[in-house]
């Protein structure tokens, strides 16, 4: 990627947590404080290596454990807390296998149906509007974003003006690096999944 293209206008770069136990699993893991495992640490000291050399003049990181330590390890100790990148709140579905859900009821998708007493995808875009806007007001230059997989999706689907729900088609493994940026004035995608 060309990092001198659009160099006057703010480019968002993501980086999704290194694995944790219930992210391997398959279960939703919202606001529980899970530690990376073994495998998530060496998932987050690669991202350091795809983000070497880059100079971000601002990285965020959601408070959260998981995404904290995977900014250590991708080598940004001293990123902001930023409460509006905690990941989506599951509400009953916290805990949950995915595929028990589905089990239960064959058509459910999150994207559609969202969760019982939790965060509407309504609220997590709200987040993300505020962060993209934030971006967006500081002007040119890199900011990181270490976050969650829904939430990044979101995130990416509000950075190209899109339905929070269009988040859905923006797959993102852990520990994986996005870039958002510009074709010419129009928010793109510049990577996915580095």
């Amino acid at each position: 990627m060309d990092s001198s293209l659009n160099a006057d206008l703010p480019h968002l770069w993501l980086l999704r947590h290194g694995e944790t136990e219930w992210s391997r699993s398959g279960q939703y893991t919202g606001r529980t404080d899970l530690p990376l495992t073994e495998e998530g640490e060496r998932q987050a000291l690669r991202a350091g290596e795809v983000l070497r050399g880059v100079q971000f003049r601002q990285v965020l990181t959601s408070p959260l454990q998981r995404a904290r330590r995977t900014a250590e390890l991708a080598g940004f100790p001293g990123a902001e807390r930023e409460p509006d990148a905690m990941e989506w709140d599951y509400g009953d579905y916290e805990g949950v296998d995915s595929a028990d859900v589905r089990a239960k009821n064959p058509s459910y998708l999150i994207w559609d149906d969202g969760v019982p007493n939790g965060e509407t995808i309504r609220e997590v875009a709200a987040r993300a509007d505020r962060i993209v806007e934030r971006v967006r007001a500081g002007g040119a230059g890199n900011v990181l974003v270490v976050a969650h997989g829904h939430f990044c999706r979101i995130l990416t689907a509000r950075w190209l003006d899109l339905d929070p729900g269009e988040g859905r088609h923006f797959l993102l493994g852990t520990a994986r690096v996005c870039t958002l940026g510009w074709d010419k004035r129009t928010p793109a995608v510049m990577s996915w999944g580095l």
